[in-house]
């Protein structure tokens, strides 16, 4: 397991915006899947977004249209834009890493967490009303 290091949470007023980082090494992630899982107090930890080898992305309905997945390849980092935060995206962002391709993170058309490999440590987003 090589490690996979967030940074940019914060704290946000509702409407505003933030930008997460995971900074990434190894080999197998530049032919695999990468993503972002978050996990609200209580809550199950839910799929947000995933980037495929071939630069292929897909988003969870619950952010489709405010979120953007990217892959900065030269530097090793991924990234999560988030925009129009709500106090429901309030959460621990966890990146997400597999040797494999998205597809087999997906079960009945949603992001497991269970199917995935390799986790960072998360990083805290709060989000105020």
């Amino acid at each position: 397991q090589v490690p996979l290091v967030e940074s940019g949470g914060g704290s946000v007023q509702a409407g505003g915006s933030l930008t997460l980082s995971c900074e990434y090494s190894g080999f197998s992630y530049r032919s695999g899947c990468m993503g972002w899982f978050r996990q609200a107090p209580g809550k199950e930890r839910e799929g947000v977004a995933c980037y495929d080898s071939d630069g292929t992305t897909r988003y969870e309905e619950s952010v489709m249209g405010r979120f953007t997945i990217s892959k900065d390849h030269a530097k090793n980092i991924l990234y999560l834009q988030m925009k129009t935060l709500q106090p429901e995206d309030t959460a621990m962002y966890y990146c997400a890493a597999d040797s494999r391709k998205c597809q087999y993170w997906y079960a009945q058309n949603k992001l497991k967490s269970s199917r995935v490999s390799f986790w960072g440590e998360g990083t805290q987003v709060f989000v105020s009303s």
